[in-house]
């Protein structure tokens, strides 16, 4: 147990950092697997999905819940995705 005010002060901002990270990042994982069963389904609106998806992975890079490189190597993947769910079989 923390002895020093100061530790006490961190444990209440790590705790409640972690409930905004969580909030935020749960959010993005949820909005990248509606994409993907959006694609997988070929669902007329998964080009919405997929924007609101990256928008999601973007928000949570800014606020540094996940890693820039992170969020743009998922990006890319759904891009990609989404331009094979396109081309004509």
């Amino acid at each position: 147990m923390a002895n020093t005010r100061s530790a006490k002060k961190r444990i209440r901002q790590t705790a409640r950092r972690h409930a905004n990270n969580r909030v935020v990042r749960t959010r993005a994982r949820s909005t990248v697997k509606q994409a993907k069963t959006a694609l997988e389904s070929s669902d007329p609106a998964a080009e919405t999905a997929v924007r609101k998806a990256i928008s999601e992975l973007d928000r949570a890079a800014a606020k540094g819940v996940i890693h820039k490189n992170n969020a743009a190597r998922r990006k890319r993947r759904l891009a990609k995705r989404l331009a094979a769910s396109k081309k004509p079989a």
